[in-house]
């Protein structure tokens, strides 16, 4: 016969387990959401709060009906690969990547659905039907080039030369970004150099090469490195004093020239909309890649006074907005 004692602790143990137990049943069920993303962790993240905010206006609310794994590379490329294959380990629901952790996802997994909060996927052929588990928001295309030197020609009308830096770009955008950059040189009479630096002990060399080029104007492709080593381009550009123009307002906001491009902020807030969709059923291979059709014009008008540049008025009218 049972002790009267001990029936009390069995059965109030099983009363204290059952919730418990109901609680952790409840928290395999919530949605778990893996972000990989090349920056250092930040709690201030524009990026990652509009890619936040854009869950909270979708009804999701962090840590109750969604969990959020961050997993920050710091610009480190041979961490790509390990976090990715962190995520896929953990079994998130969703992995959403920007730039060259795109490919590091992509080849993690071929199964958890992929969403690219901002950046490409070459393997992908067809925007409308992706037909593979990556979808989410494109964030280049040729016509940005073309637009950035022609941007660059209207402020330096006596520019001859042109300069590239590519900064760690991926095999496909690189080509993307150089044959626009080569069309619209030829089309505006430039002498193109392109500068390369795929990881960051590069940088050093080639921004020497760059200043031993002597190029009037300079296009920055921002690739993996650009926004991590924002700063130190940005000086670099001042020390030339070489007019540049960038792809994000980033560079603008840290005292660089000019930006031309999408808004990383406005792609990170839409890549929740794709998030939301998978959750409620979508499949990755069924829905279209948007491609960009706003873009913003940024200027520091600080800078060009630095550098001794009059913008014209008919840019100062164009502009997004005009940083003094």
């Amino acid at each position: 016969m049972m002790d009267r004692r001990a029936f009390i602790t069995v059965v109030g143990g099983s009363m204290l387990a059952a919730p418990v137990a109901g609680e952790a049943q409840q928290a395999q069920n919530i949605p778990r959401i893996g972000i990989l993303t090349n920056a250092a962790p930040s709690p201030n993240s524009p990026t990652l709060e509009a890619f936040r905010q854009g869950l909270r206006e979708l009804g999701y609310v962090e840590g109750q009906n969604i969990f959020l794994e961050y997993r920050y590379a710091e610009g480190r490329v041979e961490r790509f690969a390990d976090l990715a294959a962190e995520l896929v380990r953990l079994k998130v629901d969703v992995i959403v990547a920007s730039g060259p952790m795109i490919q590091a996802a992509v080849k993690a997994t071929n199964t958890i659905p992929i969403v690219m909060s901002a950046g490409s996927d070459p393997s992908v052929v067809s925007l409308a039907r992706p037909g593979r588990n990556v979808t989410g928001l494109a964030t280049l295309i040729p016509e940005t080039t073309g637009k950035q030197v022609q941007l660059l020609k209207e402020v330096v009308p006596k520019a001859t030369r042109l300069g590239v830096l590519s900064l760690g770009s991926g095999q496909g955008s690189r080509q993307v970004n150089l044959e626009a950059a080569k069309v619209a040189a030829q089309a505006s009479g430039l002498q193109l150099k392109v500068f390369e630096a795929r990881e960051p002990e590069a940088l050093p060399r080639a921004f020497e090469t760059a200043s031993k080029a002597r190029v009037d104007v300079l296009i920055v492709f921002t690739g993996f490195l650009g926004l991590q080593y924002r700063e130190r381009v940005v000086a670099f550009a001042a020390q030339q004093r070489v007019p540049a123009i960038y792809q994000f307002r980033e560079f603008v906001e840290t005292g660089g020239l000019m930006s031309y491009g999408v808004s990383l902020v406005e792609r990170y807030h839409r890549a929740a909309m794709y998030v939301d969709k998978i959750l409620r059923g979508a499949k990755p291979a069924d829905l279209p890649i948007e491609q960009p059709t706003k873009f913003e014009l940024v200027i520091n008008l600080k800078t060009a006074k630095a550098l001794g540049l009059a913008i014209p008025q008919s840019l100062l009218l164009q502009a997004t907005e005009v940083i003094e």
